[in-house]
Formats: structure tokens, sequence, C-alpha cells
């Protein structure tokens, strides 16, 4: 993986952790705690995420790689990996690779060789291309820490939409039923995710608007709206609402959802 994304990685995809074991592997597991291997003989990599884990089948550890360009020496690593943690932790590894690149996944996930009876090996592991996740799949579930990895899923979808399709990752994180900070946290990780596949002007252009929506649900006007409601019946007070939404920069199928105005109604209200 390249330096640029080396640095964020950790961050980015610690709370992603148990959405990737649930919805990617299906695995039906309790995290025990995270384990903190320090890779002598390989290379450290600050996106490693290992996990105990107790299954129906005994504890195991998953280890989670996570790579945004295709590596030749994939299988090697990933071996020397799981004789690490068997050797620290006496533990049978559990490994994928999820694949976060541009370009198609082309690593080989098996190492194996066979010269007779007392001289074999037969290693796998799992790759996940999050390129071939569809878009709606997700929007399905309520594994929302995935949510930030949208921007790089649905790969034929994202490359016919282009831009468009950037605007509805950022949507659907805006409608996520989070908390604000919840939100943000999600918003900020894929806008750096963005980074592997999009322009940087058009990531700065699609996430500008969720930063100015995000900006509005922290405002005084917005809470009010939320946490106290308004008289449905009392049209004025719905016009004196979406003139203070308009004002601090909403936008209109927002405000005419809120305040179940027409967008005919507030489009007047802006002259």
């Amino acid at each position: 993986m390249s330096q640029k994304y080396d640095i964020t990685m950790k961050n980015i995809f610690s709370d992603m952790a148990d959405d990737i074991m649930s919805y990617f592997l299906g695995l039906q597991y309790t995290k025990i705690d995270e384990l903190n291997i320090e890779f002598a003989r390989v290379e450290r990599r600050d996106s490693d995420m290992i996990f105990k884990c107790t299954t129906d089948k005994g504890n195991v550890a998953v280890h989670i790689e996570f790579q945004s360009e295709n590596d030749e020496k994939m299988p090697y690593r990933m071996l020397r990996y799981s004789l690490e943690i068997m050797e620290k932790h006496n533990l049978l590894p559990y490994q994928i690779v999820v694949y976060i690149g541009k370009d198609n996944a082309n690593m080989k996930n098996s190492l194996s060789y066979d010269f007779g009876e007392q001289n074999t090996l037969d290693y796998r592991y799992k790759i996940i291309n999050v390129g071939d996740i569809k878009y709606t799949d997700v929007l399905k579930t309520d594994y929302y820490d995935l949510y930030s990895l949208l921007p790089l899923m649905d790969k034929n979808r994202r490359k016919e939409e282009g831009e468009k399709y950037l605007e509805r990752c950022v949507e659907a994180i805006k409608d996520i039923p989070l908390d604000i900070n919840k939100k943000k946290d999600i918003a900020f990780k894929a806008e750096i995710l963005s980074g592997i596949i999009y322009k940087r002007e058009v990531i700065e252009k699609v996430f500008s608007e969720v930063i100015k929506m995000f900006r509005i649900e922290e405002s005084e006007t917005y809470k009010m709206i939320i946490e106290k409601g308004f008289e449905k019946g009392a049209k004025e007070e719905k016009f004196s609402i979406a003139k203070k939404l308009l004002k601090e920069g909403m936008d209109i199928d927002r405000i005419a959802e809120i305040t179940e105005l027409s967008k005919e109604e507030i489009k007047k209200l802006m002259n």
C-alpha cells in the first residue's frame, strides 16, 4: 500500500472491523481482544488488524489486511503473518485481504507445492474486492461503518456515473440514522478513501455539501426542529422555519421534507 495511505489506514479502518467480519465474512463470533503483534521478521504495516475471537469452531485470530495496490508478493507476506500468529499466540489465523484499489484485483490468494508425501504446502486466504460490492446491497444493511467504503464500491456503476456516484455516496452518509458526530466521522473517512479513485477537485466539490449540511444540523434552528418539532397546522411557523433554514444554506428538497411545504412555496420565500 502506498505511503500516502499507510499513515491513516489503522485509524480509518479500526471502527470497521466488526462490520467487515460480520458482513464480508459472515462470521459468527465474539471479539475477545485485539492482538498487538510486532512482526519481527516482516515489515510492520499500520493497516494490519488482528483480533482474537471465539467462534463455534473455537478461538481464532482474525487477521484483516488492506491493500490499495496489487502486490504479487502478497501470498508470501500473508503466509509469514500466519506463522507469526500461530507461533506467538497459538491460534489458527483466519485471514482476509480487503482490496480497495482503483484497478482490478489480480493478486493470488494461495501458495502451494507438492514434492511428495513429506513435503507439501496448501495455503489459502480470502480476498475481498470492495469494487465488486454493490452499493445497493450495503444500503440495505445497518452496517453503517462500511458507508466509508461506499466511494470505492460498485466499480461498474462508479465508472458509469462518475461524479454522480460520489454524490450518491455522500447523500447516503447524510441520511444515516446516527448522531451527527458519528456521521461526520464516517464522512471524513469516506472523503480520505475517495482519493484512491477521484480527483481532488471532485472530492472537494462533492464533500463541501455534506460539510455544509453538518453545520446546519449543529445549528440551534435545526436542533429546535428535531428536538421540539413544531405545530403542523401553523403554516406561518412553517414559513418562518423555512426562511431560517434557507438562510443557513439548507437545500430546498430537505426543507420541503422537514416543513412539509411544497418546493414552489419554498422557492417563493427565496425571492
